[in-house]
């Protein structure tokens, strides 16, 4: 597939996607959203791909949705447009394989609910974020008022809903928006260090655990604990479960296929 919003790269069983449209800051039309999909569906049934990385380039990671096509929508497009957003994300945040989102600068509005949707955030010590849809009159529509309540708790998740204030990468570490927060001069290679990192244990344990996580999330422990026996006992007999007992033993490092 051919992209004009989107920069696709692979190296080392990670997949790089990288939101181009620097003239607006990457904000996500649906042009951008299309070719999201479909970078995501190659890095999905990319066998070769174990990691999936997603950044901005310039100064923004995704500085919001892009408010210029919303003010020309009616209603019934508005709700085409944010539950196409919507599915588009929850796809992210349930897919098979590790994401990771290296933000690198702005994330706003719709960039933060995008960053919500990934495993692990790391955040490049100049990047800010806000949900600063009240001050436009509006009600986020990626689904960011039922993930960043779940992220960093709910009181102080309506605290940043309610007015919109832009809180800095040190904040967002503290309330636990963000995994870490990296330096400038090693932004980059601590990305890429904790996606190969990953990248070399085993897929198949990855995409089992990442199952039993996602269905997990609003469930019981007595039911949940049920959920984990199940994949657990599924990874027994794989070709990675063989190769990391039989490393193990041998003391070596595994060679997952």
């Amino acid at each position: 597939m051919d992209y004009k919003y989107i920069i696709y790269a692979k190296e080392n069983g990670v997949a790089t996607i990288t939101f181009h449209r620097p003239e607006a800051m990457n904000a996500l039309n649906s042009q951008l959203l299309n070719e999201l999909s479909g970078a995501v569906d190659e890095a999905a049934y990319d066998k070769d791909v174990r990691v999936v990385v997603f950044t901005g380039e310039g100064k923004a990671f995704i500085s919001g949705a892009d408010i210029g096509e919303m003010e020309s929508k009616d209603t019934m497009g508005i709700i085409e447009y944010s539950r196409r957003g919507a599915a588009l994300f929850r796809r992210i945040e349930t897919m098979p394989k590790p994401t990771i989102a290296a933000i690198n600068g702005y994330a706003f509005g719709g960039g933060c609910e995008f960053a919500l949707c990934t495993d692990i955030r790391i955040a490049h010590e100049k990047a800010s974020f806000a949900m600063p849809e009240v001050t436009l009159g509006i009600v986020p529509g990626f689904n960011g008022t039922q993930r960043l309540p779940k992220c960093i708790g709910a009181s102080r998740a309506k605290e940043l809903l309610f007015t919109g204030r832009r809180i800095k990468a040190d904040e967002a570490l503290v309330l636990g928006l963000v995994n870490k927060v990296v330096s400038a001069d090693s932004f980059a290679a601590e990305v890429k260090a904790e996606a190969e990192l990953i990248a070399k244990n085993s897929a198949s344990a990855i995409s089992l655990l990442k199952a039993a996580l996602v269905a997990g999330e609003d469930i019981s422990v007595d039911v949940g604990k049920d959920i984990e026996l199940g994949y657990m006992t599924a990874s027994f007999g794989t070709a990675d479960q063989i190769e990391g007992f039989k490393a193990f033993k041998e003391k070596r490092p595994p060679n997952f296929s």
